[in-house]
């Protein structure tokens, strides 16, 4: 039985591998075209000078698959012990002969939380673009705008609201016996609640993006980095706190030294 309970874990664990993977390459194909031509080139535009003009519709669903891929990069690493516990008790679920679900279900569900942020991700920058407050490289040229992004992220690392999330997010076991339903709807509805605990948890980082670029590779490592510590490291809420407090120093930097 061990042997079994192991093999579906590194079939999984390569499985979310290769997804997170794939996804992190075809961010760097991207990252690389935009340090020869800007966000031009990686949204099909044809432009030499500052990115001034407005974006047509037509522009809107290369910036969501932009995010969306950029989310599953990110977030499926951090993801990947509450899909493999997933995995386990859908195992022995099988083997005592009753009723299963593939883990992609579950991963499913949750990759559809961060498929809609990503859509409201675009949106967001749709509407700085409109204010004139990114860079055609996607990086916040507003020092203000950029501090207080920092500043009210370093305060949210101290909130009620991120940390009940951050402790579904770092309990998966717990979170899936309190919250276990039956079915594939079932299962696809857990990881649409535990995505809705993670982007609770990260979307203010998230937010970031736009402070040092949003296809900065180094900056998406980074934050992406910061969100598997918070999530799997014993003392993770506690790093995440002097995260917190770096991000609002840097913001108050940024706006005094504009």
């Amino acid at each position: 039985m061990e042997s079994i309970l192991e093999r579906d874990r590194l079939v999984v664990a390569a499985g979310l591998a290769g997804i997170a993977l794939l996804a992190w390459w075809y961010m760097w194909h991207e990252a690389r075209l935009m340090g020869q031509t800007g966000i031009c080139r990686c949204l099909g535009m044809k432009m030499s000078g500052p990115d001034i003009r407005p974006w047509s519709a037509s522009e809107l669903l290369p910036l969501f698959l932009m995010w969306a891929e950029m989310m599953v990069a990110m977030m499926v690493p951090s993801v990947a012990p509450a899909v493999l516990t997933f995995a386990a008790v859908s195992r022995k679920r099988r083997e005592q002969q009753r009723p299963f679900v593939p883990a992609a279900v579950f991963l499913a569900g949750y990759l559809t939380v961060w498929t809609t942020f990503s859509a409201m991700a675009a949106l967001a920058q749709w509407i700085f673009h409109s204010g004139a407050l990114l860079s055609p490289t996607m990086v916040m040229t507003s020092p203000v705008v950029g501090g207080m992004l920092l500043i009210a992220a370093g305060v949210f690392q101290f909130g009620g609201l991120k940390a009940r999330c951050l402790e579904q997010c770092r309990s998966p076991l717990n979170f899936l016996f309190t919250d276990w339903r039956e079915g594939w709807s079932g299962a696809f509805m857990m990881g649409v609640k535990h995505g809705a605990y993670c982007t609770g948890c990260c979307w203010f980082l998230m937010a970031l993006l736009f402070v040092a670029g949003v296809m900065n590779i180094w900056w998406v490592a980074l934050i992406s980095a910061l969100v598997l510590v918070e999530k799997v490291a014993p003392k993770g809420l506690w790093l995440g706190r002097i995260a917190g407090v770096f991000l609002a120093v840097w913001g108050v930097w940024m706006i005094v030294l504009r």
